[in-house]
């Protein structure tokens, strides 16, 4: 189990998260990896039949840039 840390305001609503660096890091890792498996549908279900693995490749990295 991972211990979590919460910062609450003065209400006591939990407003902020502090967790281990190695579950950040999980954490960061699977998001990146479910915004390439979103980026990979979107090609999908374009209307392009055959896409050449550097454009493929081009536009999920322009896809990523503009999320950042």
């Amino acid at each position: 189990m991972v211990a979590t840390t919460f910062i609450v305001n003065n209400k006591g609503e939990r407003i902020s998260a502090i967790v281990p660096m190695k579950k950040y890091e999980e954490l960061l890792q699977e998001s990146e990896e479910l915004e390439d498996i979103r980026a990979y549908d979107k090609v999908m279900r374009s209307k392009k039949e055959f896409v050449p693995l550097e454009e493929a490749l081009k536009e999920i990295e322009t896809i990523r840039k503009k999320k950042k």
